[in-house]
Parts: structure tokens; C-alpha cells; sequence
């Protein structure tokens, strides 16, 4: 497995569910993350409460920067989404740091695997131990666009 990066200094990670600002990840993720546009309200709720809920925050303001979410049963599988940094925390590793986070907090579950879909950050992903699927073409998806 790869090494943990450091969450930077002034910031830390919760998976309280009371501190998630629902309503700052739902602008986040339905009017900025290319899979997410649109989400409305209702689904975006829906989503969090069936979900285990990463957050980011400033140490000093209590402020949500950066979000993660994971579906899983606990047991075997879980799919690793909506993971989103503010766009004026980026750079400073805390995407990175989070993603980690998620890897260690399954870790005890003994998961055979944790899935993710990415367009652009393969390479973030690869660092963490992530790598593509070995026969994709025995995956499938019922989609409902």
C-alpha cells in the first residue's frame, strides 16, 4: 500500500455527519463537479444520508473545504465518490490527504475492493494505490440518463 500523505497543518477530517454543510456540498458538487451537475437538493440529501460522509475543515474558521463520500456495504465492497475540494483550498494536498483518509477508514473492513470513476485525476488516484481495473469489460452499469 502507499504512503498516507500529511493532511496539511489547519485543516482536519471528520466523518461527523452533523458537521457535512449540505448545503455548500450541494452547490459544490451540482453547479461545479462535471458528474454532479444539476443534482437537485432532494437527491443530493438522499445521497448523504445513505452514504459515509468525509469532510474537510479549517481548524480556524470550522469551515467545510473539501468533501468525500463512500457506498459501501461494509463487508466486501464500496465505491468511492464525490470526492471535491474548494476550488480556493486546492494545491495544497488535501484532496490527496482525504482520498487517504477514506483508504484508511475501510481499512478494518477488509474490503476486496473499492471502486472509482475519474475522468481527470488518475494520476492523484494512482499515488493512493488506486489502478484501473484488470478485465473493465466484465464490468457493466445499468444507466438511467
Amino acid at each position: 500500500m502507499t504512503d498516507t500523505p500529511p493532511l496539511p497543518d489547519g485543516y482536519e477530517i471528520s466523518t461527523d455527519p452533523v458537521r457535512i454543510d449540505a448545503e455548500r456540498v450541494h452547490r459544490w458538487l451540482a453547479g461545479d463537479a462535471y458528474w454532479a451537475l444539476g443534482r437537485t437538493r432532494e437527491k443530493h440529501d438522499r445521497a448523504v444520508e445513505g452514504s459515509l460522509n468525509f469532510g474537510v475543515y479549517d481548524t480556524l474558521s470550522g469551515e467545510q473545504v473539501a468533501y468525500a463520500r463512500v457506498i459501501t456495504d461494509r463487508a466486501t465492497f464500496a465505491w468511492l465518490c464525490d470526492v471535491y475540494v474548494d476550488p480556493s483550498a486546492r494545491g495544497k494536498g488535501l484532496g490527496s490527504a482525504l482520498v487517504a483518509a477514506v483508504r484508511e477508514e475501510l481499512r478494518p473492513y477488509g474490503l476486496r475492493r473499492i471502486a472509482l470513476a475519474t475522468h481527470d485525476a488518475h494520476e492523484v488516484y494512482a499515488r493512493l494505490g488506486f489502478r484501473p481495473l484488470e478485465q473493465p469489460d466484465q464490468w457493466m452499469a445499468l444507466v438511467d440518463d
